[in-house]
């Protein structure tokens, strides 16, 4: 295609009416990710973005991001391997970053010792690639080995180019601190969306792409074999294959003394899976055993036990188990066919199981009421050689932890957090101890790492020990965090959050520059967090901070989840458009001072607020978005996404044009000024939905920024010199557009 085409591109005539979706896309040669028109389309809108908001206060905005994001002062989170402590730490002098460890001893001081592992610039350099750190799993070694003595020092490591969801697997030996060759017999796993686990010190399993017809059509592995060290992986022993509608299919081992099991794992799509008991793996006797439980639920073991969270009612036995339930079962007994399940947690219209933690012999429940944390100690009875009856308790607690057996679980509260804090909860070693690490954070209450012991029935628990506290980065005298509610169209609650100067929040200063961030779906809820970016690029300027809740989030459950699924998605929008119209009426803001944020599945709410809602709002960020819904399917890992939006080649089509933002365009119609920010090396969500959405609307001479990173994966940079130029951009967008300083 020439340059004319990209020139007619960002200025021709449209129609006043929405896009057909039965004719040819005028702007689907931006679907060429890396084709050279289409990368010059984007280098021309990256030049006029710089050109459009560089200046001082861009300079200073970035220049006060970039402190916090390479401060020596953050907390070095860590996890234990051995007698280790390791943490991947990333700072102005090693932009991709260092993988180091030092012992618990050290760690306690304010100034720990740290022992390089892996050197990722270093390793960058001399390999002339953008090493992004994706993890590392390192090999537990068996009782025998610990008993004589043997380290841990077999990982694998892996590391995307450029930060694509695609990544490499490499073998690294924590003795000699190198990469294991692959003609020393080292794993190596080429570029592909994929993993290997450990078997044994010889021995892993391997999802990845194997060749033609192994891959499923959101490009995820479909197979998953067992590799022999030593043996070309083209001889891997096949354990199991999915169907071309499968989602994902990996495998693993539990490695936990006593209790070793292999694992596969076939994610049918989003919300549905089966998990199979594997023995016998790669012998003529393999034998795989599925695990007889709803495919929506999530199944979990640890020890003796297995757990089962339920996302949708479960009618077993006379007995129906609600949505948002969590069930406990022995599970060698589950397995021969015993149906004694317990309820240890039941969820009430304010309450949902955020997380669960397994210490060796305990389980930590995270549970949120009107989405703030409660922390619940479970201890489980010990265990008996046959099932027996447990007498069940209906009685609901004030937490709502619901339906318990209290003769054979005790509850205890583990009593840490705050008013309007998020908890989290991580288990520092879930084979050999009871002791969890608990990180608390709040919009203005920079993080805390402590280290705790989680306690029995009748025992006293311990005070935490903080270990590591973060630096404030803003000043917070004289600001505030409220908690406020709306009510949606159908009347459903929706709660929200706002942070800013008291006076502000409490509108009798207003209105206020104010950003609304927004994200609803995936069952995924949104806690407060401390961020520095934003205390100093918004709050420090005298904007207000706010997050709404809404349907499609996890806040209040599945159900809060399935509320906004499929042909219900307008209620998210609903409930979004709520909140902006309720901070309004309490006098935060008004609607030309009124921004609002969103990215990935938030970038799709971002282009529904911009196309249905354009009155309410005076800018619009919208970020790593999913925009074309008619073609989001085909588009890298869309197909795995149907199972929350709708299948748009087939009826579905009839409810997802109502929420597909490029086809809900007018050029005739007024809208506020619009960031798109997107990635060339995004893997996950096509950087053609924020091309062609930013194309349509240049093409119809409206108020369009864009700014395309050409690394960094979904997360938008790989480093933090691009994450502080990105985040300069839509905080110096936003406050010109929300203030009236556009040049």
């Amino acid at each position: 295609m020439s340059v004319e085409h990209t020139q007619t591109a960002t200025r021709s005539a449209l129609p006043a009416t929405p896009l057909d979706p039965t004719a040819a896309d005028p702007f689907g040669w931006l679907e060429d990710v890396e084709g050279d028109t289409a990368l010059d389309w984007v280098r021309e809108r990256n030049a006029h973005s710089a050109a459009a908001l560089g200046g001082p206060a861009f300079a200073e905005t970035q220049r006060a991001v970039r402190e916090v994001l390479d401060s020596d002062d953050k907390i070095p989170h860590v996890s234990k391997v051995g007698r280790h402590y390791y943490n991947f730490w990333q700072d102005a002098e090693h932009q991709r970053g260092l993988w180091r460890r030092t012992t618990l001893d050290s760690y306690r001081t304010d100034d720990p010792e740290w022992e390089i592992v892996l050197d990722l610039d270093e390793l960058a350099a001399q390999e002339g690639e953008s090493w992004v750190w994706h993890g590392a799993s390192v090999l537990r070694p068996t009782p025998e080995q610990l008993a004589a003595g043997e380290p841990r020092r077999h990982a694998l490591v892996d590391l995307s180019p450029g930060g694509s969801d695609s990544d490499v697997t490499r073998e690294f030996d924590l003795v000699t601190k190198q990469f294991v060759p692959e003609g020393e017999g080292g794993f190596v796993r080429a570029q592909a969306k994929g993993g290997l686990a450990w078997v044994d010190a010889d021995t892993v399993y391997v999802y990845t792409d194997f060749g033609d017809g192994t891959l499923t059509p959101a490009g995820y592995p479909r197979q998953v074999k067992r590799w022999r060290r030593g043996t070309p992986l083209a001889e891997a022993t096949l354990v199991y294959e999915g169907t071309e509608q499968d989602m994902y299919i990996s495998a693993s081992r539990s490695h936990t003394p006593g209790f070793e099991r292999d694992l596969v794992h076939r994610a049918l799509r989003f919300y549905a899976n089966e998990t199979y008991l594997a023995t016998g793996v790669g012998t003529p006797g393999q034998t795989l055993t599925k695990i007889d439980v709803p495919d929506s639920a999530n199944v979990g073991l640890h020890r003796e036990w297995m757990l089962v969270r339920l996302r949708d009612d479960w009618a077993l036995g006379g007995t129906t188990y609600r949505a948002g339930s969590l069930l406990a079962a022995l599970f060698d007994d589950f397995m021969a066919g015993s149906r004694d399940l317990t309820v240890l947690f039941e969820p009430t219209p304010t309450t949902s199981l955020s997380g669960t933690t397994w210490t060796r012999n305990r389980l930590v429940l995270n549970v949120l009421d009107d989405v703030k944390n409660l922390l619940y100690v479970l201890t489980p009875p010990a265990p008996v050689v046959e099932p027996v009856e447990t007498q069940v308790s209906t009685s609901s607690t004030s937490a709502g932890a619901g339906s318990t057996s209290e003769r054979a679980w005790v509850r205890s509260e583990l009593p840490v957090g705050g008013e309007l804090l998020t908890v989290g909860v991580g288990a520092v070693d879930v084979v050999d101890s009871d002791d969890v690490w608990v990180v608390t954070t709040g919009y203005l209450t920079p993080s805390t790492l402590a280290r705790t012991g989680v306690v029995g029935p009748g025992e006293e628990p311990e005070a935490p020990e903080v270990l590591k506290s973060a630096p404030s980065y803003f000043e917070t005298a004289g600001l505030e965090v409220r908690q406020l509610f709306t009510e949606s169209d159908d009347g459903t609650r929706v709660p929200y959050f706002v942070v800013g100067r008291a006076d502000l929040v409490s509108g009798e200063a207003g209105p206020a520059p104010t950003l609304l961030w927004g994200y609803g779906g995936f069952e995924h809820a949104i806690l407060p967090g401390y961020s520095g970016t934003v205390g100093r690029a918004w709050l420090d300027r005298g904007g207000v901070y706010a997050v709404a809740n809404i349907r499609g989030g996890g806040e209040y459950g599945p159900a809060w989840h399935q509320a906004a699924l499929k042909e219900h998605r307008h209620r998210a929008y609903e409930d979004f458009a709520a909140v902006a119209r309720d901070l309004v009426a309490r006098g935060i803001t008004v609607p030309a001072q009124l921004g609002m944020e969103g990215r990935s599945n938030g970038g799709l709410l971002a282009g529904n607020m911009l196309t249905q809602y354009p009155e309410l709002f005076g800018a619009i960020i919208v970020g790593v978005p999913l925009l074309d819904m008619k073609r989001y399917s085909h588009l890298l890992a869309g197909a795995s996404w149907m199972a929350e939006y709708g299948d748009p080649d087939t009826d579905d089509w009839e409810f997802l044009q109502k929420f597909s933002p490029y086809h809900l365009f007018d050029a005739a119609r007024d809208y506020p000024p619009v960031l798109f920010t997107t990635s060339t090396k995004d893997d996950r969500v096509h950087p053609g939905h924020a091309r062609k959405m930013a194309a349509l609307m240049l093409a119809a001479d409206k108020d369009v920024t864009y700014y395309e990173n050409i690394e960094g994966g979904h997360g938008g940079a790989a480093n933090n010199a691009q994450a502080a130029y990105m985040a300069a951009t839509h905080w110096t967008f936003l406050w010109n557009r929300l203030t009236d300083q556009t040049p």
